[in-house]
């Protein structure tokens, strides 16, 4: 089982963070951990992390690129796309494993149904079970399919609605999603508290609008309200 799946963590400025994220997932699971890192201020990750997988380039690479690099690089059959701010406390990988293994294509930690009386501008967690969006902030999916559904869309440069958007293209392809508690704990969020405001909104903004304009009112896609 453990071997049918790899955790995929993009690299940032906040390297004490990082490893401690990578401590307590080798705390808890005996599983690759493939590393991305682009940019030059990010090349200190690859001697630091050595013993993990990892590559590196010197062209700073978006959200979309970052992940479509692992899923096209990745050999293992399920990828775990994690958020350096969220840490193990105990094992996250077998429950998941088992549930994708059950037919779901995508199984992660937070997400929730797209919010229809809100015009699909929010989503609402609903707590366990099948949904039509996941977060990445621990987001399991099968490779394969994924790749099939379109993988991350390449304009999405920053992270947040992007993997709404990711989402919603794997429910599109036929994709069922689940979400499910978990041993995860999440710190500090630097990818959105620790990023200039103007950019983040504007680019949160970018993302959503093409949710919204290539989804909105696709409610054939959307899972059973609950």
């Amino acid at each position: 089982m453990a071997g049918s799946i790899c955790i995929c963590l993009i690299a940032d400025h906040f390297e004490e963070d990082f490893a401690a994220c990578i401590a307590s997932i080798r705390s808890h699971a005996d599983i690759p951990i493939s590393i991305f890192a682009s940019g030059k201020e990010t090349k200190s990750v690859v001697d630091r992390f050595s013993h993990e997988r990892v590559a590196w380039q010197k062209n700073k690479l978006g959200w979309g690129h970052s992940v479509n690099h692992f899923l096209n690089n990745v050999e293992e059959r399920y990828l775990v796309i994690m958020d350096p701010s969220t840490t193990f406390t105990g094992d996250a990988i077998a429950p998941v494993v088992s549930k994708l293994e059950e037919g779901y294509q995508g199984v992660g930690w937070r997400g929730g149904l797209i919010n229809l009386e809100d015009d699909w501008r929010s989503v609402t967690d609903r707590g366990d079970g099948e949904v039509d969006v996941l977060f990445s902030y621990f987001f399991a999916m099968d490779r394969e399919f994924a790749l099939k559904a379109g993988g991350a869309n390449p304009s999405a440069t920053y992270y947040r609605n992007a993997d709404i958007e990711m989402s919603l293209a794997m429910r599109a392809a036929g994709g069922k999603l689940f979400q499910m508690d978990l041993p995860l704990i999440q710190g500090r969020h630097h990818g959105y508290h620790d990023v200039e405001p103007d950019y983040r909104e504007k680019k949160s903004k970018e993302n959503y609008n093409r949710i919204l304009e290539k989804y909105r009112g696709r409610t054939d896609i959307l899972s059973a309200r609950r």
